[in-house]
């Protein structure tokens, strides 16, 4: 029987306590040792919910103890860069929420202490390992649709996040795009070339303030001449709205839908079905998947599926995006 890989989990939001909860609860090869958060009553309530001995306020402690395999950092991101270079020298393998980095110079820095130190970083792109996805891939990479020519990307949220949220996000090209351009790459199987954004504040007019948009578009091409669009939305009141579709040369594969149960309601006014309502309910059992993968990638000692370099040219993609959006220019990467 393989030995557990004993975890830390630094932030306890709601997408921490999931990560905390699963570690805890649901992995069989994870056993959560620590809970860190910067709020004394917040590590302390969700290390006695989740049963855990030990929570803190310093991550110190979690970087001075041995006996911890791992850390899964679900913090804001300003904050990522010290913590992973903190775990890589510590000697701690690191899973860490998209972005990796708030900017590429910090990924330049994160990228060679954590090859230096010889740990594994996987990048929380958590659509990687949805079903839906994953079999898109597989399907492609079968062949089924010919060569990929074209990937559409759709990322509605129902609404808005908070203002205090926005002015830290790092605009809707890093916060919520992000992860159309890490699976656009992931599907299309090739590098992006060209950049060119736009957006425009439509419904939320406190956006204007942090030079952020509510609703965007992002133009690509990749190096062997596919090319891609992306919509990133924050107007979606009808619902958590992700969906995806792959061009090919033989056929097309339309990836996920808004429809939440596999129902619909006929009566004599119509027929509806209910929507998914938040990424909660849509992204699950991904967020379960992406984690017990980095587990089971530690206990077999291989390099995770999603690494810090390809969080790396993620970052790359969105820095591109806004820099197109704020000069009016298409951005060419290297």
């Amino acid at each position: 029987m393989k030995r557990k890989i004993r975890c830390a989990v630094f932030g306890v939001g709601r997408l921490g306590y999931w990560h905390a909860e699963n570690l805890a609860t649901r992995i069989k090869g994870a056993e959560l040792v620590t809970v860190v958060a910067s709020r004394k009553e917040s590590a302390e309530r969700v290390a006695r919910e989740l049963g855990v001995e030990k929570w803190t306020t310093n991550p110190k402690e979690v970087f001075e103890d041995p006996t911890i395999d791992a850390v899964v950092i679900v913090t804001p991101t300003k904050t990522h860069a010290d913590l992973i270079i903190q775990a890589a020298r510590s000697k701690k393998h690191i899973f860490v929420d998209k972005p990796l980095t708030e900017t590429l110079d910090e990924a330049e820095t994160v990228i060679k202490e954590i090859q230096k130190n010889n740990v594994y970083c996987q990048v929380g792109f958590m659509r990687r390992f949805d079903p839906a996805y994953v079999e898109a891939k597989r399907r492609i990479e079968n062949g089924d649709i010919g060569t990929p020519l074209y990937f559409k990307g759709v990322s509605r949220d129902p609404g808005s996040p908070p203002e205090e949220y926005i002015k830290t996000s790092g605009g809707i090209f890093l916060d919520l795009c992000i992860h159309e351009y890490d699976i656009a790459r992931f599907l299309i199987g090739d590098e992006v070339k060209t950049v060119k954004a736009f957006g425009d504040v439509l419904v939320h007019p406190f956006m204007n303030k942090y030079g952020d948009v509510d609703q965007s578009m992002t133009f690509m091409t990749f190096q062997n001449g596919a090319s891609c669009d992306v919509e990133g939305s924050r107007n979606s009141t009808f619902g958590y709205d992700i969906r995806g579709e792959v061009i090919g040369t033989e056929g097309s594969i339309q990836i996920g839908s808004i429809q939440h149960h596999d129902i619909k309601i006929l009566t004599p006014n119509g027929s509806v079905y209910d929507n998914i309502p938040n990424f909660p309910i849509k992204f699950k059992d991904s967020f379960l998947f992406e984690l017990t993968d980095f587990i089971e990638c530690l206990q077999k000692d291989i390099r995770p599926k999603v690494t810090e370099i390809d969080g790396k040219i993620a970052l790359e993609i969105a820095e591109a995006a806004t820099r197109s959006f704020n000069t009016k220019e298409t951005v060419i990467l290297n």
